[in-house]
């Protein structure tokens, strides 16, 4: 068992996140952000000018640890497109769904905005995993 190629991780996870900041601007920042806005006053609070680097940051950190992920699980399932398939699924399922049926159960954003973001979030990890993922090389062994 190799060990995980930390110099093809970080490249790949950085494309990866490229992918996944695509995706949370175009659909939080662009189509849903007035429905944001109203939830967030709504709660009686306003997203602090801090929030998109920090949004963006999350973004990255979510690509390379989606593809660390996926290095990890090459060698139990194999490279290639099916096994950033399946990891970014369990990636979506853990990082993405889980908190959102929390949100939900608490109610504290609104239904629709859950829904429509966590569905976007399984696309988004799925094609940013399968971006990454081909990047990703395991080292040569001499």
């Amino acid at each position: 068992m190799g060990k995980i190629n930390w110099g093809r991780v970080i490249p790949g996870g950085i494309v990866a996140g490229i992918i996944i900041n695509i995706f949370e601007y175009v659909t939080n920042g662009r189509v849903l952000a007035a429905e944001w806005a109203a939830a967030m006053q709504t709660l009686g609070r306003q997203l602090p000018a801090s929030s998109n680097a920090i949004f963006v940051v999350w973004g990255f950190l979510v690509g390379i640890s989606a593809i660390w992920l996926y290095a990890a699980a090459r060698t139990r399932f194999g490279p290639g497109p099916a096994t950033a398939v399946l990891t970014g699924f369990a990636y979506w399922v853990i990082g993405y769904l889980f908190p959102n049926v929390v949100s939900w159960a608490l109610a504290i954003f609104p239904s629709r905005l859950l829904g429509i973001t966590t569905v976007v979030g399984l696309v988004e990890i799925i094609v940013a995993s399968l971006a990454g993922a081909s990047i990703y090389k395991e080292r040569a062994t001499p």
